[in-house]
């Protein structure tokens, strides 16, 4: 059994759909903090448990049975948690429930020097996981474009994007890591620690995003650099808290020094395809031709 955590998010739940055409149905479990946001995945055929990384009493029965778990990294920092703890938890309940292997989705700049705080995170956890007595593999992810495109918004709608100065990220699509994350899982054993990065194949900075959006657009998205003190003063004013602040700004800082930059072609052979392309990303996301 695959116990597929998380997957009523955007990643997990994609992981999900692409895990079902390649391994039977009844071969997939999924838990999820609300059963009744996993009705579709029900339908499916795969077996739907409430587990809940911050309640760990609730993990043995959502991982019982368990061959392999993915785990999807937490979030909780987002409002106040702890993602190690809740990490920690999760891979004590896969061995507990005997499980063979811990697929997790890390980050390409998983790193215990990482300027952006959330590697930090991922660092940890991948200590964790080489010490958890279980075999395991590490999704060494490339940067979500779906972060590319929330932190244009603004940018797309006044025409100028404004930001501290960045450096080129290989901004990769959900849809194309869940797929990524479905061979592997189908094919147990395949990497065995962290993977080649995953990545799309080119890096952009938010410059040449502001060009590939300006010429889908027909009109000018302008690119505007602006110090961290000055960017920091706006978000605070604007009721930041300072932990998404930290984020927020080591995002820029980390890109500058070139953390996510690489690109790879690992991921294009797991697909069989060249993956998805910020146009293409772009271009969907705007509703225009790319």
């Amino acid at each position: 059994m695959i116990v597929v955590t998380g997957a009523t998010g955007q990643l997990g739940r994609l992981i999900v759909e692409k895990l079902v055409s390649r391994v039977p149905a009844d071969r997939v479990a999924v838990s999820v903090r609300d059963v009744q946001k996993a009705q579709d995945l029900a339908a499916l055929g795969v077996r739907v448990r409430r587990g809940d990384f911050a309640e760990p009493d609730s993990l043995p029965h959502a991982f019982e049975g368990a061959s392999q778990v993915l785990i999807v990294s937490s979030n909780a920092s987002a409002t106040g948690g702890d993602p190690l703890a809740q990490h920690r938890s999760a891979i004590a309940a896969a061995r507990s429930a005997g499980a063979r292997r811990i697929v997790y989705t890390s980050h390409m700049g998983a790193s215990r020097t990482s300027a952006f705080p959330p590697m930090l995170d991922h660092a940890e956890t991948e200590r964790m996981l080489g010490e958890s007595g279980l075999a395991w593999t590490a999704l060494r992810n490339g940067f979500y474009a779906a972060s590319a495109m929330f932190l244009l918004e603004k940018g797309l709608r006044t025409g100028v994007f404004e930001a501290p100065p960045d450096g080129k990220v290989s901004w990769t699509p959900h849809a194309d890591l869940a797929e990524a994350a479905a061979v592997i899982l189908a094919n147990e054993g395949r990497y065995d620690g962290p993977t080649p990065p995953l990545t799309a194949p080119e890096a952009l900075d938010f410059g040449e995003l502001c060009e590939l959006a300006s010429s889908i657009l027909g009109r000018p998205l302008r690119r505007s650099i602006v110090s961290e003190e000055e960017m920091a003063a706006k978000l605070t004013a604007n009721h930041m808290p300072a932990r998404p602040l930290a984020i927020s700004l080591g995002l820029y800082r980390a890109s500058h020094r070139g953390e996510f930059a690489t690109v790879d072609p690992t991921l294009r052979e797991l697909l069989g395809r060249e993956p998805t392309r910020m146009c293409e990303v772009i271009a969907g996301t705007l509703g225009r031709p790319a």
